[in-house]
């Protein structure tokens, strides 16, 4: 990769990935993508190159691509899987018309494409422990109908097309920066606002929900490895599992108690919320990502925990 377009860049994932990728490709490489309603802000506006780029609109993409010489696109643009639900039309054409769209471009300029999928993918039919890299897709939300349609175009377009497509299956994604935006798993990161505010924390799921989770810094290490990766030793492409940790409500409460003594938690159950989690896996087996790719996590719930702790204080110049 030389020259990289972060589209969705202001978003959950986007905004961290964009500064990480910034780091180790160098600022004026890496194209911060926005959509006006969402414009960066701060360092990752004044760090590097920034564009309007409507994923919807292919003309856009196109522009900013020829316009610096993308070689290397990260599709990050999409709902979030309860805010999908609510908006179903627009997380179609977000997530497959704006996927098509981005495909279209890198196949006619020759970039290599990274879009996300995620254990919304999978749906109730689906095994939920140590769920297999290659098993029955049927999922319960649009948001996981978007993933499986957009792990089936990106496949298509790699093998009809020789487009450089890659992807891995994000768990639920947990972080100190960006703040939640309406994700069924993200509990386990307002649980640590409120920890660290001295707050109790109404859970919206009913103890025993387990979920594949991961700590921000392992997951954008993921999405650079895999686009750096050999692509002879390939297997598979759109999508890798990755795994770090599983846990259930009563769990990651317990972990966060035994550095915040103090700390409650009471049950508020999102119906809503609840469904989803209840179609998700319990936990993935991300054997083909380790052994395609030597994919590794380097968090598990105790390391993140006391770095998420840490570093929400600072944020909130809480001593």
């Amino acid at each position: 990769m030389k020259n990289i377009l972060v589209i969705g860049a202001t978003g959950q994932i986007g905004s961290e990935l964009t500064m990480k990728l910034r780091g180790i490709y160098g600022d004026g490489n890496v194209v911060c993508g926005y959509i006006p309603s969402a414009a960066p802000k701060g360092a990752l506006l004044e760090s590097g190159p920034a564009e309007v780029v409507d994923i919807t609109n292919p003309g856009q993409i196109a522009e900013v691509v020829k316009k610096h010489n993308v070689d290397s696109i990260y599709n990050l643009a999409a709902l979030l899987s309860a805010v999908a639900e609510a908006k179903p039309q627009l997380a179609w054409a977000i997530g497959v018309g704006g996927l098509y769209n981005t495909l279209e471009v890198a196949r006619e300029n020759g970039c290599g494409v990274f879009t996300p999928s995620s254990i919304g993918s999978f749906g109730s039919t689906t095994p939920h422990v140590k769920t297999p890299q290659d098993t029955i897709q049927r999922p319960d939300t649009i948001y996981g109908v978007t993933k499986v349609t957009g792990e089936l175009l990106s496949d298509y377009y790699a093998k009809r097309f020789g487009v450089d497509t890659r992807s891995v299956r994000f768990p639920g994604l947990i972080s100190y920066t960006t703040p939640p935006g309406g994700g069924t798993t993200d509990y386990a990161v307002d649980i640590y606002y409120s920890a660290v505010k001295g707050e109790k924390f109404k859970c919206p799921l009913k103890p025993g929900t387990y979920m594949d989770m991961m700590y921000m810094p392992d997951a954008l290490r993921a999405a650079v490895e895999i686009m750096e990766a050999d692509p002879s030793r390939l297997v598979h492409r759109n999508s890798f599992n990755i795994a770090s940790m599983s846990f259930d409500p009563e769990i990651i409460c317990n972990k966060i108690k035994e550095y915040v003594p103090g700390f409650e938690m009471e049950y508020e159950l999102d119906p809503l919320r609840q469904h989803i989690a209840d179609s998700w896996p319990d936990s993935l087996d991300d054997s083909c990502a380790r052994e395609e790719w030597d994919w590794k996590p380097e968090y598990d719930l105790d390391t993140m925990t006391q770095d998420m702790l840490v570093n929400l204080r600072k944020k909130f110049n809480i001593e």
